[in-house]
């Protein structure tokens, strides 16, 4: 890959028709970026700090709440730091460690969130063996086969990708560094590479939305099932939450997809909502439709008082 590569940086041009709003853009985003932090960092400690909370459904929402820390560090930092007037330039090596983490991480919310819809399956449609299915070495063991899936996912996007020699010109335009943004930059024919490309990340998000709709229609179908409305109710605000979620996530990307003309703007912001936006709202999903999370965060605000107080 060195002997065929000549460029050493690329530039990111960054958000396509926005000259002129760098610093209006730099406060947005610096907001939204440090509120995704430390939201999805005191649901995190909410869940860490009780005992209450130790159970599969929140050793998940745990896990997401790291990854929704770690995928907007992917593009935000660089892209705040080009927008405060700092350099749009990226390292070779930068660019594709970028776009392996981004798939990687991507990736890794997409299977959680699979996960996580068959962990509800289970605990409305199987409550009573529940806790012997979702023990915790089978969290543990689908939690990593799901990484192993998107290692190889990540890796092989990234390697059919920087294996094409680039040799000039290295103006990306995007603000980070994605497969639509680079191949064409190449000095080579990329038609295979957007076809293996575009063929992993489709049949990948198409399996993984497939067993999202698999589960919660077999959940749906139960929750109808219940007699009582009270019932109901309760079994479907177990759910209301991870479901605002995953249309959060997938529902930009699905109104890109079906777009007859790509838009780049469009694209840019659909690309700003799942990397930025979708990551803080579902910090604020998770704490304020869970009860038991509030609970938690209160008692974590009430022990930190006294602790200052005293």
């Amino acid at each position: 890959m060195r002997n065929h590569t000549k460029l050493t940086e690329f530039i990111l041009l960054g958000i396509p028709q926005t000259e002129g709003l760098e610093t209006l853009l730099l406060v947005i985003f610096s907001f939204i970026y440090l509120f995704t932090l430390l939201g999805n960092l005191l649901i995190l400690l909410a869940i860490v700090s009780s005992s209450t909370l130790h159970t599969p459904m929140y050793f998940f929402l745990g896990l997401l709440s790291i990854f929704d820390m770690l995928f907007p560090s992917v593009s935000c930092p660089k892209m705040l730091l080009y927008l405060s007037g700092q350099g749009r330039a990226i390292s070779y090596k930068g660019c594709a460690a970028q776009l392996f983490f981004y798939h990687f991480l991507g990736s890794s919310e997409g299977c959680l969130y699979s996960v996580m819809a068959y962990d509800r399956f289970v605990a409305i449609c199987h409550p009573l063996k529940y806790m012997l299915i979702m023990r915790p070495g089978v969290c543990v063991g689908l939690v990593m086969a799901a990484w192993l899936v998107v290692c190889l996912h990540a890796t092989i996007l990234t390697s059919i990708t920087f294996q094409l020699p680039y040799c000039g010109p290295n103006r990306v335009h995007h603000f980070f560094c994605d497969i639509p943004a680079i191949l064409p930059l190449a000095c080579a024919d990329s038609s295979l590479a957007q076809r293996v490309g575009s063929t992993n990340v489709g049949f990948l998000a198409l399996m993984l939305w497939l067993s999202v709709c698999v589960s919660y229609m077999r959940i749906g179908i139960a929750i109808l099932r219940i007699r009582s409305a009270e019932g109901r109710q309760k079994a479907f605000s177990t759910c209301s939450a991870h479901l605002t979620a995953i249309l959060c996530a997938y529902g930009p990307v699905i109104i890109v997809y079906l777009q007859l003309t790509p838009n780049p703007l469009l694209g840019a912001m659909v690309q700003l909502l799942n990397n930025i936006v979708s990551p803080m709202l579902n910090s604020l999903i998770y704490s304020l439709r869970n009860e038991e999370v509030k609970r938690s965060l209160k008692r974590v605000f009430h022990n930190v008082v006294s602790t200052a107080l005293e």
